[in-house]
């Protein structure tokens, strides 16, 4: 109703809208209604051109800005270019598969946000009380390749068959990564991860390999002393 009464004249009267409706809805009118639309209807009621009228005054009149886009006049006819490779090093298949030894030690990274950080602080206590581990800081913000906050410890090979299964019953239902450090870190972090519960993106991209007298692989420093006895299963 409200529509249609904006659709009339902006000076008629309201008698006047109201005559207009009752032609409109009229069984001749219900008959043009079925046949033509309700632009015949509104065309018998001589409400079409007030409709009209009113649509053109409220449509949007869009203004071109002046002058000649940055982009240049022919975008559109732009040929597909071929994006540069993002994964270096995988351009071909390998000969042949890496050696596990290859691996020196793993990183475990906990995730968590402003809802969970009570049970990150419980991981971090219980891991630094049963494990010799480097303990990092916390990182409150996204670092690094991590896109959510986050905290993480290293640890060497001989500890991976404890710590996973470990983190994956005591994991709280956070997100961890757990990763191998190897002289390439990206694919570290992108292809040879393993994940507790769900995953989540990790902006490796831009992570390269050591430079000239860098550490080949990135090293461990224990600095936690643990004061706990492992749990492990009653008899």
């Amino acid at each position: 109703m409200q529509e249609l009464n904006q659709a009339a004249a902006p000076n008629a009267s309201r008698d006047t809208i109201d005559l207009e409706w009752a032609n409109l809805l009229s069984p001749q009118r219900r008959g043009l209604l079925r046949r033509g639309g309700l632009l015949a209807a509104l065309a018998a009621s001589g409400l079409a051109g007030t409709a009209l009228a009113q649509d053109a005054r409220q449509a949007p009149r869009l203004k071109a800005a002046s002058g000649k886009s940055p982009w240049g006049e022919h975008t559109d006819t732009a040929p597909t270019p071929r994006p540069a490779n993002v994964r270096p090093g995988e351009e071909h298949l390998p000969a042949a598969p890496r050696a596990y030894t290859d691996i020196e030690s793993y990183h475990a990274h906990i995730y968590f946000d402003e809802d969970s950080f009570q049970k990150a602080a419980l991981i971090r206590k219980w891991a630094a009380e049963r494990f010799s581990v480097e303990l990092g800081d916390w990182n409150t913000e996204p670092r690094g390749p991590h896109v959510t906050p986050s905290f993480y410890f290293g640890f060497t090979n001989e500890l991976l068959p404890v710590i996973v299964p470990w983190l994956q019953l005591n994991s709280l239902g956070l997100t961890i990564l757990i990763h191998p450090n190897t002289d390439d870190p990206r694919a570290d972090h992108l292809y040879y991860a393993l994940w507790v519960n769900r995953s989540q993106p990790v902006n490796g991209y831009a992570m390269k390999k050591p430079g000239p007298g860098e550490p080949r692989v990135e090293q461990i420093y224990v600095n936690t002393h643990p004061t706990v006895k492992l749990e492990t299963a009653r008899a």
